[in-house]
């Protein structure tokens, strides 16, 4: 019996001299050497407060530059026919100008890709807001069998059997297996560094008034006015309705809206997601920063320019879809109403200052572009 305990206790003692071992033994990769912080460049003070970033995933450069190879990566979706950028290039400010955009086999999607620009600010994303965080936009378009068609646990096995990404993963995350999780942390980072800000509309608001024409900021002036048609003449107003949705300074109200495209809905929307009927037929209010270079529009894409698109609101809106916007039908710069009643001066002028909104240095950025 005192043999066995003797026995008992040295196997014990081996074992913990073991455990200490196995703690002590050097990784065989080498050191883990923690990432380094990436620092953004300063936005513009008049830009709203930059929301924190998660706490467990801050911005670093390994993180960054691995989330930039896998934004360009088309071994995440199936047979590594597409990639992210393939919807979103960054010569059309992330979009890729299609009405609907294509996927893995030549497959349409239902919608058109949304530009990317400014993303840290937006609380939820997708046309119908299906997701609320950049951690959790990325797998939506990764595993629909519209677009890339493939789960991200397929797509993890495929990484981890190249030689570049296992080293990549190690220096972002501080380990050599890849994990969704880790997937989708690197794309959110890179996404978030997505920030254009130095469009002449920038340089007019950091108080170059040289950087408009007189046109482009009377159409900033229409753009930003919201039309009164009542009371004496000399107190009313034109204006274009534009800025009570697309906001100063980054162009959105961050809400869902419907804008009066149809009388019958075929695309419900934010209401598909949160399965209200108040909801339906409201899509996100995407920032116009851009919106030159973005064509066609709407969720659908259904017009092919800009013309088109302030036609629909000058012209031709449906007063009776539902949940439509209340602001949408009710401003007009007309006495009777019925239409926003613009002329064709002023349209002009409008879009002259929705084409101000481009960042030619954005979409040249190197920091963007295929690694």
């Amino acid at each position: 019996m005192k043999s066995t305990l003797i026995a008992g206790v040295a196997l014990l003692m081996l074992g913990l001299a073991g455990c200490k071992h196995d703690a002590d033994t050097p990784d065989p990769e080498g050191p883990v050497v923690p990432p380094t912080a990436y620092v953004l460049d300063p936005v513009p003070d008049y830009f709203p407060t930059r929301p924190a970033d998660p706490a467990d995933n801050p911005l670093t450069q390994e993180g960054v530059a691995l989330g930039r190879h896998l934004f360009y990566e088309k071994a995440l979706s199936l047979n590594s026919q597409v990639a992210c950028a393939t919807c979103h290039q960054q010569a059309r400010a992330f979009t890729d100008g299609l009405a609907h955009s294509v996927g893995v086999n030549a497959t349409k999607t239902v919608r058109s890709a949304m530009a990317l620009n400014n993303l840290a600010w937006e609380p939820k994303l997708t046309w119908d807001g299906a997701a609320t965080g950049l951690e959790n936009q990325a797998r939506i378009p990764i595993e629909n069998p519209l677009e890339m068609h493939q789960s991200l646990a397929v797509g993890v096995t495929h990484l981890q059997a190249t030689d570049n990404y296992p080293a990549m993963f190690r220096k972002a995350f501080g380990s050599s297996t890849i994990t969704e999780a880790n997937v989708l942390k690197a794309l959110a980072q890179f996404e978030r560094t997505l920030v254009s800000s130095n469009s002449r509309y920038d340089r007019y608001l950091k108080g170059d008034r040289t950087a408009l024409t007189p046109d482009e900021a009377e159409g900033m002036r229409l753009f930003n006015t919201h039309p009164v048609n009542t009371g004496p003449v000399a107190l009313r107003v034109r204006g274009g309705n534009c800025g009570d949705c697309h906001s100063v300074p980054l162009q959105t109200n961050f809400t869902f809206s419907n804008n009066g495209l149809d009388a019958t809905l075929t695309d419900l929307g934010l209401g598909a997601i949160t399965g209200l009927a108040t909801d339906n037929g409201k899509f996100r209010v995407p920032s116009l920063r851009n919106i030159a270079l973005t064509a066609p529009y709407m969720h659908d894409g259904r017009f092919a320019s800009l013309e088109d698109v302030l036609s629909h609101y000058n012209e031709h809106i449906a007063p009776n879809s539902p949940n439509i916007d209340p602001q949408i039908p009710a401003a007009s710069n007309l006495s009777g109403g019925g239409s926003l009643g613009l002329t064709a001066a002023e349209k002009t002028k409008i879009i002259a200052f929705l084409r101000t909104l481009t960042d030619s240095t954005f979409i040249k950025d190197p920091r963007f572009a295929r690694p």
